[in-house]
């Protein structure tokens, strides 16, 4: 879970020890994000909920920009490291697609609140952190569709196909999750993963 992806430092506050301090903040930040918006809550708002002082906060997160830009962050960086370990299995690249895609799926639903709140206030991020957040999100697409182009060379995969629109069309579903996706729904994160990569992997295949 990317809830525990932080790390956080052992360097110290003096409030509440050292790695619970930063993981509080961002708890707070995404619990009062996700009720009441990014704009319409304040850094005060986010130290009382979490127990420390606004000192703490700027000792680990130099705004309520930064909070934001690690509440996706700490997702994208599972998420990258989860992809980067599948990539480079010794299996074949359908069962790797397949793999990656379920991934992409339950890391996003376990981390909904996150990816949620990030898609509706990218906008709100400093120019420079849109531009580094987009760069990274490219990045991490860019190992996902190479895994479709090793899969057109090998001939596993249809050659007709377009890898960046088919990396497109997979993640538009993945970041459409936020809305309509509820835990105590019908479907378990695990069953809706499943579904998608069957999904993808029909779709490229050579039939």
């Amino acid at each position: 879970m990317a809830r525990n992806a932080t790390g956080g430092g052992s360097g110290g506050s003096g409030e509440g020890g050292t790695a619970a301090v930063p993981e509080r903040l961002l708890a707070e930040a995404t619990r009062l994000f996700a009720e009441r918006g990014y704009d319409r809550t304040s850094v005060q708002e986010i130290v009382e909920a979490a127990g420390v002082t606004k000192g703490a906060l700027y000792h680990y997160f130099g705004s309520k920009d930064d909070l934001l830009h690690e509440i996706y962050g700490r997702v994208l960086r599972l998420q990258t490291e989860r992809l980067d370990a599948i990539a480079a299995r010794d299996t074949a690249v359908p069962d790797r697609l397949a793999e990656a895609a379920a991934d992409v799926v339950v890391t996003s639903i376990q981390n909904l609140d996150d990816t949620k709140i990030f898609f509706r206030s990218i906008h709100q991020l400093a120019p420079e952190k849109q531009k580094a957040v987009r760069a990274e999100r490219r990045r991490y697409h860019e190992k996902f569709r190479s895994l479709i182009e090793e899969g057109q060379r090998g001939g596993h995969f249809r050659a007709d196909l377009r890898p960046d629109l088919v990396v497109d069309f997979f993640f538009g579903s993945v970041h459409h999750l936020g809305t309509w996706y509820h835990a105590q729904g019908p479907l378990s994160a695990e069953q809706v993963a499943t579904e998608f990569s069957d999904l993808l992997l029909h779709s490229v295949r050579r039939h």
